[in-house]
Parts: structure tokens; C-alpha cells; sequence
């Protein structure tokens, strides 16, 4: 016992100063001004916030998770290591299963290309995986990437863990009393629900699939357009995974630790880890590691079936054991209070495609009696036929209710698909009537348009124009980016209708036309039209441009006349050949005259 405790004790300073230099190490680069408050969450002096962590509104629900720490040595395997020697451990730690680390780097990949602003570094999935469940309970999975059996942390019941009362009917977890954290990267059912991805190309959002897991751990800590490779946001993505300082440590040890070098193994043999946040956490109950039963609550009888209960004294049997006190009554959580949503005074939902919606929806959390429910999560989902996205792409945003029991979704991107859609508020965990509202996307618009260049277009009748006609569109003074246009070379500047003749265009199989349509400005406004022809009319013509929004432009177009051709002689009028033999040429050769 005494040598175990000195193991541990040993394992203890090491294992902290592995933190410690780790967290001083990646603080280095923290930004100028920039503070560290009591729950290790750092802000600058900007007004962004931080989303808000509460235990059952992160991807764990704040659930336990693996407190081991990387060894202070070199995480590159030595060639010289022995069997059994401190070389072996470090190859160990650092090793991470084949499919595990591949699923890591897909993600990563994926990440890359959806959200380039995000930097998001395969090692933090690997930091992460790794102190959730150690790396997928050291790669025991299938050749899909699936769990060979779940992985399933504590049942979050209030007793030592959070208060989280089940939000998935047991779909995932097989609880239907209380949440708990499902998969190899550990996420509540209700983030899940959100948050779950396909990672792997099968058609299925599976919590204990690593290649899905992974995925949606990367799209959870990019969901707030962070930027990981700051060292800011980076803490920012951590804490709002599980909200504890000491998690973040652990998290950013291991990230350090792989980033100087790791390696793959065979599935299935990861080092497990042992050391959990929950050791102590409920006296007198074995903590319980991901992959098991999660063990009775106190006073409770694990069994599926209890015993028979013996005789009481004088009876004729044995004396009877003393009654189990029953746990006390789980008071009532903030979400169970809560009887309706009202709207808090959110205003008309419209945005121009590409734009984001000036207004954000506000919901609020009543009781029966209309008082204000704070700390209530609030899930707004996006609705119809729409490419409109909450800032940083997702489609579901889960947000706190604050103190007047008030929750405001984040920002509204409206994408290129107009029409109407709705966000719908519900609470998350209650079956109550929820809220929808209405939301449009316009289409593109200027409100301008101007010609670029200081000349009119001029060409020669029969010819074609030189240049191309270029104009510029904007929207309240700014470029007006992707927005149709419409070009039609009108009969004059009263009368719209299609002109006849004088310049056209050419469509695809050379044919006069003078109308376009389907005409779009590039990212800058600009737009250069097709090439302009003229017939054998002269004049002065006019080609108007319109666009969404009202913009017209109309543009004078010249075609001047062409040289006329220079007469060709008239035989007729030709003088006769003379005759006259002094105006001949000689023939004599005596004549002719001497060199």
C-alpha cells in the first residue's frame, strides 16, 4: 500500500509540472492586456463574449473525464528502449491507434476546408480524445471506427456530478431518468442531438462511431467562428467543452505533448489511463469509467431484483438488516419550473441573401405565473427550406437563459436560397409549447449602379464595339457583390420596350439579341458585359442595366456612320488614246539615246 501511495505521490509531481509547462508554454503567445478570470477563462478588452458553459449547456455536461498526465519526457519513441523500460511508457503515451488518429486527421481535413478561419489542430481532437476516453478506450473499435461497446460516462444525477435530467428519452445513452455522456469524445445526448455529425460516410450520426465523434468535437469548438491557433479562443473552445480549469490543463498538456511528436499503433493497444476528476467525488462509490454500468446511487440496490427480506425478530428468522434510508427528494431544477416561452421582442427577421439579419431572436422563460426562469437552456433550430445559418455555421444554437430568463439565439447569416423559414425556441429537456418565428431572405440588391470609365461606348456602323461596357454595383455606399442584372437595349429613354436594331449582342449561336439576363456581379460589384455588335444603323442608342433594388443605368451607346467607299473609275469617261505619232514612243534604234 505504502509503495502505491509513494507511486502516486511521485506520478503527482511529475504529472504537475507537465501541466505547469505546458500551460506556461502555450500562455507565451497569450495576447497583450489579456486577463484570466477565477474559471480560467480568458477575455481581452474586446466585447466579444464567451459562450456560456453551464454544466449541461457544454459538450459534456461537464461530465468526469481522465486526469492522467503526459510523462515529462520526449514523446518520440526511442530505438534503444527495452521491453518494460521507461522508453516503452513513452512510446505508449504518445502512441494513438490507427483508426482513432486517422479519424483525427479527417476531421481536422474536414474542418480545414468547411472552416479555414477556425485553425483547428488535429492534436487538440487527440488532447481531447484522450482525456475523455482514452482515446476510444485505447482504440477498442471496429474497422468503421465504432466502439466495439459504448462508452458511456456517470449518470449525470446531482449526486458528485451535474443535475441533468434526461433529454433523449434514453435513445443514446439508455437512461431514461438521467443524461450521461455517450462516446469516445463524450458528449451529453442533447449536444449531440446538434452537435452530431457524419464523419465516416454512412449515413448515420453515431455518438460511439470515432470518426463522427471527432468530427462533431471539431465543429463544437469552431461553432463561435474561434480562432484555435489564438491562444485566447483556443481557452475559450476548451472551457466551453467541460467548464473546469483543471480540464483545461489536462487538455492543454496533452496538446502540447503531441504536438512534439506522436505515432500511430495497432487499434486496441492504447495505454488505458487511470487516474479520473471523480475519484473523490461521491464518498463510499466506486467512480465509474467510461465503458461500464454507471454504479447505483447511495442507498439504492444495484441489482435488478432485491432480495427477499429476512424475518424480522421473533418471527422465527434472522434478525432483520437496518432499513435503507432512501435518498432525498432531487429538488427541482431551474427547466422543471418552467410552464411557456414568450417572445422577448424580437423584431422583423429579413436579410438580403449573403447578409446578416440586423435583428437576433429573443426568448423568454415563464413559469405558470409569468415569472422569468433563469438558467434554462433554450435550443433554436432552423427550419424549412433554407441555407441560413447561426453564426459559424450551424443550424442549432443551444443558449442560457440569463437573470430576466431572457435568451438570445446568435447572429443569423442569411445564404444565397431566399424565401421564408422559421427558428424554432424550445426548451431543452421540457416538452412545452415552444416558439416559432418567421424569417425571410431577399434576394441580392443595389441600389446604384455606375459606369465604369469615363467614355461612351462608340463603334462604327457594321463594326462591333471596342471595349466592353463595365459598370459597378452598390448597396448604401458598399460594393454590391452577386447581385443580378439585367441588360436591354431599350427603344429610347421613355419607351422600354426592346429596340429593333442598332448594337446587340451575340447569344451562344451567334444570333442578334438585345436583351441579357442572368447577368451577376462579381464579389466587388463589378460586372463586364459580353461584347457589343452594331448593324448598319447609325445613331445614338441606349442600354439600360437594372438590378434587385431598384438600380437603373442607362448607358449611351454611339454608332457612327461608315467612310463611304471611294468611286471606282468610269471607262466611259476615260480620254481617247492619242494618235498624234510625236507623242509615240521611237522605235528607231538610232534614236535611241546613248548611255
Amino acid at each position: 500500500m505504502a509503495a502505491h501511495i509513494g507511486r502516486r505521490l511521485r506520478k503527482g509531481a511529475a504529472t504537475t509540472a507537465v501541466a505547469a509547462a505546458a500551460v506556461a508554454a502555450l500562455s507565451a503567445s497569450q495576447a497583450p492586456g489579456a486577463t484570466v478570470d477565477d474559471q480560467g477563462r480568458q477575455s481581452t478588452g474586446d466585447a466579444t463574449s464567451a459562450p456560456d458553459t453551464a454544466a449541461d449547456d457544454s459538450a459534456t455536461g461537464n461530465s468526469p473525464y481522465y486526469t492522467d498526465l503526459p510523462p515529462l519526457n520526449s514523446p518520440n519513441p526511442s530505438p534503444s528502449a527495452g521491453s518494460g523500460d521507461a522508453g516503452d511508457q513513452r512510446v505508449g503515451e504518445a502512441g494513438i491507434p490507427a483508426t482513432v488518429l486517422d479519424a483525427y486527421k479527417q476531421a481536422e481535413a474536414t474542418l480545414r476546408e468547411k472552416k479555414p478561419g477556425c485553425n483547428l489542430p488535429w492534436q487538440l481532437l487527440a488532447a481531447i480524445g484522450k482525456v475523455e476516453s482514452g482515446q476510444a478506450r485505447g482504440g477498442r473499435v471496429t474497422a468503421d471506427g465504432t466502439t466495439v461497446t459504448p462508452i458511456l460516462g456517470p449518470q449525470l444525477d446531482g449526486n458528485g456530478f451535474a443535475l441533468i435530467r434526461d433529454t433523449d428519452n434514453g435513445a443514446y445513452d439508455g437512461n431514461r431518468m438521467y443524461d450521461q455522456a455517450v462516446g469516445p469524445m463524450q458528449f451529453i445526448p442533447s449536444t449531440w442531438d446538434w452537435a452530431g455529425r457524419d464523419g465516416n460516410g454512412d449515413g448515420r450520426k453515431d455518438p460511439n462511431n470515432i470518426y463522427d465523434a471527432a468530427l462533431a468535437a471539431g465543429h463544437y469548438l469552431c461553432r463561435f467562428d474561434w480562432d484555435l491557433s489564438q491562444q485566447g479562443d483556443l481557452r475559450k473552445a476548451i472551457l466551453s467543452y467541460n467548464n473546469s480549469t483543471d480540464y483545461l490543463n489536462t487538455v492543454l498538456s496533452w496538446l502540447e505533448f503531441y504536438r512534439r511528436g506522436t505515432h500511430e499503433i495497432p487499434d486496441g493497444t492504447g495505454a488505458l489511463p487511470v487516474d479520473r476528476s471523480d475519484d473523490t467525488a461521491r464518498p463510499g462509490v466506486t467512480p465509474s469509467a467510461p465503458g461500464t454500468t454507471p454504479p447505483a446511487r447511495p442507498g439504492k440496490p444495484s441489482g435488478s431484483r432485491p432480495s427477499p427480506s429476512p424475518a424480522a425478530p421473533g418471527n422465527g428468522g434472522s434478525p432483520s438488516t437496518p432499513p435503507v434510508t432512501p435518498p432525498p427528494a432531487t429538488p427541482p431544477t431551474p427547466t422543471d419550473t418552467v410552464h411557456h416561452l414568450e417572445d422577448a421582442g424580437t423584431g422583423t427577421l429579413t436579410a438580403m441573401a449573403g447578409h446578416t439579419f440586423a435583428e437576433r431572436v429573443s426568448t423568454r422563460a415563464e413559469t405558470e405565473a409569468g415569472k422569468a426562469v433563469a438558467k434554462v437552456r433554450i435550443r433554436f433550430t432552423l427550419v424549412g427550406d433554407t441555407d441560413t445559418t447561426f453564426t459559424g455555421g450551424e443550424t442549432v444554437a443551444t443558449v442560457t437563459t440569463d437573470a430576466s430568463g431572457v435568451a438570445v439565439a446568435p447572429a443569423l447569416q442569411a445564404g444565397e436560397r431566399t424565401g421564408a423559414f422559421a427558428v424554432q425556441a424550445a426548451v431543452v429537456g421540457r416538452s412545452v409549447k415552444g416558439v416559432p418565428y418567421k424569417a425571410t431572405v431577399t434576394a441580392r440588391a443595389a441600389d446604384a449602379l455606375a459606369l465604369a470609365g469615363e467614355k461612351e461606348p462608340t463603334c462604327v456602323a457594321g463594326g462591333e464595339f471596342a471595349e466592353p461596357v463595365q459598370v459597378k454595383a452598390t448597396y448604401r455606399g458598399e460594393a454590391a457583390g452577386k447581385v443580378a442584372v439585367t441588360a436591354t437595349l431599350v427603344t429610347s429613354a421613355d419607351d422600354p420596350a426592346e429596340n429593333d436594331k442598332g448594337p446587340y449582342f451575340k447569344d451562344a449561336d451567334g444570333k442578334a439579341v438585345r436583351s441579357l439576363t442572368g447577368l451577376r456581379t462579381d464579389a466587388d460589384g463589378q460586372l463586364t458585359l459580353p461584347k457589343l455588335y452594331a448593324d448598319d444603323t447609325a445613331g445614338t442608342f441606349l442600354l439600360r442595366l437594372t438590378t434587385a433594388g431598384g438600380a437603373t443605368l442607362d448607358v449611351k451607346l454611339t454608332v457612327e456612320p461608315a467612310a463611304a467607299p471611294s468611286p471606282e473609275p468610269d471607262p466611259s469617261t476615260d480620254p481617247a488614246p492619242s494618235t498624234d505619232p510625236s507623242t509615240q514612243p521611237s522605235t528607231d534604234p538610232s534614236e535611241t539615246p546613248a548611255a
